[in-house]
This record gives C-alpha cells, sequence and structure tokens, in this order.
C-alpha cells in the first residue's frame, strides 16, 4: 500500500513538474485542441499557420477564412463575421487573416466571444509595427535582463532553436510586423556575408508570421568591412558600396525591411563625421534601399557633451532638415527628449516636423524602471504620450525589446506584459491599459474575478509607484554609473562628460531643485507649440509632474497642492513605497489562483522592489535634504538608511546584467 501511494505522489509531482506554468507559453493558448472546422480554399504558408492556429485552439463554431477585396480595410485589416453555424474571416492578405485568426482565439481565451458585436472589422493604426532588439552578435544584449540574446548566431544558420518560431507566433498573435535583429549600436560584421546567411535564415522561419526583418547598420561599414577611406555619404564609391550590398541582401531576403541607424550619437560613425548633414546621410541609404521597397528608420537620438540642455539636441539638430528627407526615411525619436526615464514630456520633435514620416520609439525593456526585478506595467506611460502626440500623425512604431533566453522570456513574469501591451497599443493605441490588462492576466494566468479586480489594480498603479519612489515631479537621471538600477543622485566621476551626471539634471543647490528649461533658462519650453509652451514655460502653471523638468524650484515654493517643494517631494518618495507595500497585500490575495511557482517568484520580487523602492527614498531625500536643510515631515516613513552607508554601495554590474538577491543583499 505505501509503495503504491509513493508512486501515485511520484506520478502526480511528475504530471505538476511537466505542466508546470514556467512563463514559456507567455500568453499563447495552451493547444489543448479545438473541435471546429476550420475551411478555405487558400493555401500558403501563412494561411497555413492559421488554419492550425484554429484547428488546435478554437472551439466554437465552424469556421471558414476567405481572400477578398474590401475598400473599409487595409492590407493587413480583417472582418470578422458570423452567420448561422459558420464564422466567416475576411481579409485581403494571408497575413490580415492570420491576425483574424488569433484575434478569433483571444476572444475565446479572455471569453469575451459571447459579448463581442459583429461584424468585427479591425485596421491596425500603425503600417509598420515593429521590435528592436539591442542584442550584440557576442550574445549580450545591451539593457537586456532576460538573458542571454535569442539568437544564437554561433549555430546559425545550420540550427534552428525551436524558440524563434515560438517568438514569431507571440508576435504575431499581438499585431507585430517586423524585427530589428541587432543593436543600435551596430557591429559592421552584421553586413558580412557570412552573417547574412543566418539572418537569413531567421527571415525565413519569420516570414510566414508575417514578420519582415531589419537591421541596424553601422554607418562606416564599409571602411571596416573592405576597408575604403571614408564613408562619405556624397562619395561615388561608398554610393556603390551601399547600393551593391542591399542588392546582395535582396538575393538573399526578398521581404527584406530595411535599416535602422543611430548615427553621429555616443561616439557612433555617422554623415557629420563627413561634413555631411543627418539627411544626407539617410538618403543615400534610402536611395539603396528605394528599388527594393526598403526603408530607412533613423534615429533622433543624438546629443553632444558641449549643449547647455540635452533635451533641446533632437529638435536643435533635426528641425531644420525637415523636408529634406526621401519619401522612404522615416525618423525615429524616443517618446520623450531625453533617454526613457521614468516619466518625461513628449519629445517637441513630433510636433515640430511636419514633412517628414516620424515614428515613436518606446522602450520595453526596463532600463529605467528597475530592469526585470521590478513590477512596471508601461502601457499607461504609453498612452500618456498619445494624449499628446495623435497616433494618425505617426508611420510607425518602435519597441525596444525584453526579449532574452529566460525560460520565461522577460526576465520577470510581469514583463510579459509590455510586451504583450507594446503589440497591442502599436495595433490600436484607443485601447485603454485597463483592457490590455485584463486581456493579458486572463491569457496568462486566470479569468476569476478575485484574481483580476487585485491583479489589475496592481498593474495600473504599478508605473505610478515607480515614478514615486525613484524620480517624481520630473526628476530624471539619478542613476548610479553605468548600470541605471540603483539611485546615485551625487554620483562625480572624474573626467567624464557632464550630461552623464545627476547633477547635471537635477541641479539641486541651497536655493531649489530642478533644470530650469523655461524662458528663463534653457528655454526649451519654447519648442513646445502654444499653448503646451506657455503652460509649461510659467512655474504656477506647470503640471507637479513636470514641474522639475521645466523649472528650478525653490525649497520653500508652495505648489498648488498647498504643500511646498521640500514636502511634495517627501510625500511622493513615501508614497511610493507604500505602493508597493500594498502591491505585496494585493498579490498575496491571489494565492489559490496562480500556480505555487509563479506566485512565489512573483512574490519574492515583489520584497526586492519594497527595498529598493525604501532605498530609493531614503537616498534621494537624504541627499536633496543636505540642500533643504528642512526636517522630514512627521507623518511619512522616517529613513532607515544613512547617506554615509548609502554612499558605499557599488553594485559592481554592467550594463547587461539585472543585479541578482545576492548581489544587492550584499552591498547594502
Amino acid at each position: 500500500m505505501k509503495k503504491r501511494t509513493l508512486l501515485l505522489g511520484l506520478i502526480c509531482l511528475f504530471m505538476q513538474m511537466a505542466f508546470a506554468e514556467d512563463g514559456s507559453r507567455v500568453w499563447l493558448p495552451k493547444q489543448n485542441g479545438g473541435n471546429a472546422s476550420i475551411t478555405t480554399s487558400i493555401h500558403t504558408p501563412t494561411t497555413a499557420i492559421a488554419v492550425k492556429e484554429l484547428q488546435q485552439n478554437w472551439d466554437g463554431p465552424a469556421v471558414h477564412l476567405q481572400k477578398k477585396k474590401d475598400k473599409q480595410l487595409s492590407a493587413e485589416g480583417y472582418r470578422i463575421n458570423h452567420t448561422g453555424n459558420q464564422v466567416t474571416i475576411t481579409s485581403s492578405t494571408d497575413q490580415g487573416l492570420l491576425y483574424a485568426a488569433y484575434h478569433l482565439i483571444r476572444l475565446q481565451q479572455t471569453q469575451e466571444w459571447d459579448k463581442v458585436s459583429l461584424p468585427i472589422e479591425e485596421n491596425p493604426v500603425f503600417p509598420i509595427r515593429i521590435l528592436n532588439h539591442w542584442d550584440n552578435l557576442d550574445g549580450t544584449i545591451e539593457r537586456g535582463y532576460a538573458g542571454k540574446s535569442l539568437w544564437n548566431w554561433e549555430e546559425l544558420p545550420t540550427k534552428l532553436s525551436p524558440r524563434y518560431e515560438t517568438y514569431a507566433r507571440a508576435n504575431a498573435s499581438i499585431g507585430i510586423n517586423g524585427t530589428v535583429l541587432n543593436n543600435v549600436n551596430a557591429s559592421p560584421q552584421i553586413l558580412s556575408a557570412p552573417y547574412l546567411q543566418k539572418v537569413k535564415s531567421l527571415a525565413d522561419v519569420f516570414r510566414p508570421y508575417g514578420i519582415k526583418v531589419y537591421l541596424s547598420v553601422n554607418f562606416a561599414s564599409p571602411m571596416v568591412l573592405d576597408s575604403l577611406e571614408t564613408a562619405d555619404p556624397l562619395n561615388k564609391e561608398v554610393i556603390r558600396w551601399w547600393k551593391n550590398k542591399v542588392k546582395e541582401i535582396y538575393q538573399l531576403i526578398p521581404d527584406f525591411g530595411g535599416f535602422l541607424v543611430k548615427a553621429n550619437s555616443e561616439g557612433q560613425p555617422g554623415p557629420c563625421d563627413f561634413g555631411r548633414t543627418h539627411a544626407e546621410g539617410a538618403n543615400m541609404l534610402a536611395d539603396a534601399l528605394k528599388p527594393f521597397k526598403g526603408i530607412v528608420m533613423w534615429r533622433a537620438f543624438v546629443y553632444n557633451a558641449n549643449d547647455a540642455d540635452r533635451a533641446k539636441q533632437a529638435y536643435q539638430e533635426f528641425k531644420p532638415l525637415d523636408g529634406q528627407f526621401r519619401e522612404n526615411v522615416i525618423i525615429q525619436t524616443k517618446n520623450g527628449p531625453v533617454d526613457f526615464q521614468p516619466r518625461e514630456p513628449y519629445s517637441p520633435l513630433f510636433t515640430a516636423i511636419e514633412h517628414t514620416d516620424q515614428m515613436v520609439e518606446f522602450q520595453v525593456t526596463q532600463e529605467y524602471l528597475g530592469h526585470s526585478n521590478h513590477i512596471a506595467y508601461l502601457a499607461p506611460m504609453w498612452k500618456e504620450f498619445f494624449n499628446f502626440v495623435p497616433a494618425q500623425t505617426l508611420k510607425a512604431i518602435a519597441g525596444v525589446s525584453n526579449i532574452g533566453t529566460d525560460v520565461n522570456w522577460c526576465g520577470h513574469p510581469f514583463a510579459q506584459s509590455n510586451w504583450y501591451a507594446f503589440g497591442r497599443l502599436a495595433w490600436n493605441p484607443s485601447l485603454t491599459s485597463e483592457e490590455i490588462a485584463e486581456e493579458w492576466m486572463k491569457q496568462t494566468f486566470s479569468s476569476e474575478k478575485e484574481f483580476i479586480e487585485p491583479v489589475k489594480q496592481l498593474m495600473l498603479e504599478s508605473h505610478e509607484a515607480v515614478v514615486d519612489y525613484m524620480m517624481p515631479m520630473g526628476l530624471h537621471h539619478l542613476f548610479a554609473w553605468g548600470h541605471h538600477y540603483g539611485p546615485e543622485p551625487w554620483c562625480d566621476i572624474a573626467g567624464a562628460r557632464a550630461d552623464w551626471m545627476p547633477s547635471y539634471y537635477h541641479k539641486a543647490d541651497k536655493k531649489g531643485l530642478g533644470f530650469n528649461r523655461s524662458s528663463t533658462g534653457s528655454n526649451a519650453t519654447a519648442q513646445y507649440p502654444a499653448p503646451l509652451a506657455d503652460l509649461y514655460n510659467d512655474m504656477k502653471s506647470c503640471p507637479e509632474e513636470y514641474i522639475l523638468w521645466f523649472h528650478h524650484v525653490p525649497w520653500d515654493y508652495t505648489l498648488s497642492n498647498g504643500r511646498t517643494l521640500w514636502e511634495s517631494l517627501c510625500f511622493h518618495y513615501d508614497r511610493g513605497v507604500q505602493q508597493v507595500r500594498k502591491f505585496q497585500q494585493l498579490w498575496d490575495q491571489t494565492e489559490s489562483y496562480v500556480d505555487a511557482e509563479r506566485f512565489k517568484e512573483i512574490q519574492t520580487s515583489l520584497k526586492t522592489q519594497v527595498r529598493d523602492a525604501i532605498w530609493w527614498k531614503d537616498a534621494c531625500l537624504l541627499y536633496f535634504q543636505e540642500f533643504s536643510e528642512m526636517p522630514f515631515p512627521n507623518d511619512y516613513e522616517r529613513p532607515i538608511h544613512t547617506l554615509e552607508d548609502l554612499k558605499k554601495v557599488n553594485l559592481g554590474i554592467t550594463n547587461y546584467e539585472c543585479p541578482t538577491e545576492e548581489l544587492l543583499n550584499r552591498n547594502r
């Protein structure tokens, strides 16, 4: 009897291990096998995938897929209708049919199929919806916190990981139709013949899922790969080199998407090195790509160490060039004017450029938001951007990927929600943060109301909490040197660039705190259109969430809420800490609705997040108190560290790592 009991126990344990929710499935269906009849007269690799997905995952009425031109539908758009005992999916392209199949399955997974109004008509707002991988050829990821690069360049092209197809499937399920495989700080070797064969092998996997491959290119590639004496974009030999290279790429990859370029920024080579403009550099590449319908995504992330205000530089360099770019050039601009900070006002370049296509670059990976240790649901931050920049004014959208070789793809189970949210907003930016969060939770965890309600609250409040305990009220770039993880507002590296130091941004002194970008300072407010320029320029009318971004505010200045600046600063930091403690309580309510593995993993990460929130609060308030010389308000939590001890913290991590629990403990 004992042996039988032990055997049954081992079998149960084995089954639990075999079907453990480790996050590897992301939000994709479990493929339990559908029972519907799926019919179509179209037989292509893409429609075959659509049929297979429906056969394995759809439990509703019979489905018929048909291609049909429709003036109301874009090339990737689709219609879903239900008449009698049959669901009909219509699109003018195979890709649209695949997206519709995933939509239908999503409605079933989220238990919305019986509630939706039919017919459903969907057209993507952005024709180009793309993930940017900051992956290096040595397998590291710049600002990646989920393991090594997904692309195993050493094994390619002969060995293809099954995760490549899962990656493509996940992206197609949320409507992403492009991927940049390599870091914007690009190695010229990506354009060498051996690597192009490797790129081809990935493109072949992604193609049936409607995903085009793009490459980041180094502007000096002709000099490095073929020893040309120059990379001057007006040099005939350079022009010929790029035309030949582009032709070589398209012979291997007929649907290649084009190039992403970081030029004359942070040491990267570019046309300005040869006395040429960004437009002349971009146009040279665009001319080479045009016969093949390829595009150039030219990044506006440029700044030099000598300017008085880094936030102004993209506008200053690109506004005068508006109208000089070829039609197949898109200016790619980060959502804010500095660098993916927890909160920034939108980059004024978006409302200044009128004659050149633009695309926004969001960061999905949490470089400045606690890496993959902190829960920070970013849909609310991206929605905030769209409150200022209408989606219809943009040609495309890009997200810096948070994907790596970790079993759960993104390092933290909740970090998957940002990959998902980026794709859904890239398709339809009018979706609410709440709608997307519910979709993701139901597909990833549970549809039970008792799970959805507390976790939805946690997710929707998480970004604001991170802003509060890191850099509230418009503070920015207070991070420790190199890794952008912990707080170090006092950082001062001998010989380092001024605009890489926190003091460049916070300007703390005995009078007050914040960067004066008003008309009495750098006048960055003038780059915004009226009435925003006037709103931001006046300290009295500037919204509190941006006040230290645009103004150097006296410590005793009374804000509209009745608090002084110092009291408001203490309020925000304290509120951020209390919020994360509340997140712990909310998550603890869900234990009976979540598998033990992920429940404990998230519970542990929230402990780290609380500790980090206290670290941030104490470090910043103790440091700024040295300037304000004001006491802590009685109704807020007192620091538990000393500034002297906090200044001794040295994580010693690289750009490519997320600090471990052991490392965090050792350095406290």
